[in-house]
Order: C-alpha cells, then sequence, then structure tokens
C-alpha cells in the first residue's frame, strides 16, 4: 500500500529537510506552505528527483478554513495519510512590552493554531484507517521559556501540551502523537542574530554548534518507525543544552 506524508512549512529548513528524507521511503509527499513559493516549488523539484509523487499546496496553515480548501485537494489525490508532521512555524524576538496583539496573533496562529487545523481535518481520516503518525515540531523553549520570546514559547508550549493530550485520546485508534523539542537549529528563522550573537549562543551549547535540520529530518524518520508503544512523548533534540 503507498504511503503519504503531509509536511507543513516544507519550502525551507527543518520542513526541506523532512520532505526529502521521507522522500526515499514515502511513496507520496504534499507539501506546504504560505510565503516562499519558489523555495516550495525547488523542494517539489528535489523530492521528485527521488522518486516520490510530490503534491505542493499552498496557503496559511493557521487559517481553517484555508485549511479545509487544502484538505480537500489533498484527500481527492491520496485517500489515506499515513504521517502529519506539523512543523509551519514563525518566530518573533523582542520585549513583550514592545509586542503587539497583532504580533501575537500571528506567532499563536502559526505556531499552534496551525496544529489544531491540520490535526482536526486529518485526525477523522487515521481514526477511520486506525492507523497513522502526527509528528509535532516544537521547540525546547516550549519546555523552558526564553527571555524576549514569550509568545514563541508559549505557543510551542501549548503545542507540548496538545501532543500529550492528544495522543491519550488516539491511542486507542491505533494513532501516535510526537513532538520533537527542537533547539536551536541552523535555519533561516536564526537570520534576526548576528553571526556574533550565534557564536556566542553556541559557546553555551554543549555540543558546541546549531543543530543541523537534516538531523531533525533523520530523528523524524526514525521516530516514525519506531515502536507504537512510543506515544505521547516531547522528545528534546537539542545538543544537551536543556
Amino acid at each position: 500500500m503507498e504511503k503519504t506524508a503531509i509536511i507543513t512549512g516544507a519550502s525551507r529548513g527543518i520542513g526541506k529537510a523532512c520532505a526529502l528524507e521521507l522522500a526515499g521511503s514515502f511513496d507520496n509527499i504534499v507539501i506546504n506552505s504560505c510565503h516562499n513559493i519558489a523555495d516550495l516549488e525547488q523542494t517539489k523539484k528535489e523530492v521528485e528527483a527521488k522518486g516520490a509523487a510530490c503534491l505542493m499546496i499552498t496557503g496559511d496553515a493557521g487559517d481553517y478554513d484555508t485549511v479545509s480548501s487544502m484538505m480537500d485537494k489533498i484527500s481527492a489525490a491520496f485517500p489515506s495519510i499515513d504521517l502529519l508532521i506539523n512543523n509551519a512555524g514563525i518566530s518573533y524576538v523582542g520585549l513583550l512590552s514592545d509586542m503587539t496583539i497583532t504580533d501575537w496573533n500571528r506567532i499563536i496562529n502559526t505556531n499552534l493554531t496551525s496544529v489544531f487545523n491540520f490535526c482536526k481535518h486529518i485526525v477523522p481520516l487515521m481514526v477511520s484507517q486506525k492507523s497513522g503518525h502526527i509528528i509535532n515540531i516544537s521547540s525546547m523553549w516550549g519546555i523552558s521559556g526564553a527571555s524576549c520570546e514569550a509568545a514563541y514559547s508559549a505557543s510551542k508550549g501549548g503545542v507540548n501540551a496538545f501532543t500529550k493530550a492528544l495522543a491519550k485520546e488516539l491511542a486507542p485508534s491505533g494513532i501516535r502523537v510526537n513532538a520533537l523539542a527542537c533547539g536551536a537549529i541552523d535555519t533561516q528563522m536564526n537570520n534576526c542574530f548576528s553571526q556574533e550573537e550565534i557564536n556566542a549562543f553556541c559557546e553555551d551549547i554543549p555540543a558546541c554548534r546549531l543543530g543541523y535540520p537534516e538531523e531533525i529530518a533523520r530523528m523524524v524518520y526514525h521516530l516514525y518507525e519506531s515502536p507504537f508503544y512510543l506515544t505521547g512523548e516531547v522528545i528534546k533534540i537539542d545538543g544537551a543544552y536543556l
């Protein structure tokens, strides 16, 4: 039977790395992004070059109606979904006193509401299949909190709690839900920091460097292949920072 995976935020970084990693073992890869459409098209080409069919769906994962429309297209193309990777995410670095309600809503919608939106649509399908795996890409800051990243930390803390709760709800239906709490990963999300700031941060990481998107992607695949009894976990992958 063909295997299908959906990856949100797949135009670059962790999402793209996951798409390329899974292209070697999944028949169908669905990739999504709201912005960076040219990058998403490049991801599609690279996935197809690895032999997997690739459906590119553009739209805001944080908007419920948009996700409904996207799921109509996905369901028409592929009757079953084996793996959902909720990876769409953005950051905000700054004092809470400087944050606007628009900034707050944008972070929460993109990082947390997007997880609800896709799960809301995909869970019934997985329940009918009595199988499936949902992997949420979270952050170590959702565990410990980060100064000047209150909204980001709150959104990822929400993802972690959502993961644990949904795993308990879906385990009787043969569906697993897990999260990866990533440390500082070398992606364009860090462009707001100078190289000097990044170097200084790396000095505090026991692994002495940023993580690579490909490392997260490999962990996603290993988690997908892991035993069914591994569910409801928020697994840190942070170079021993926390």
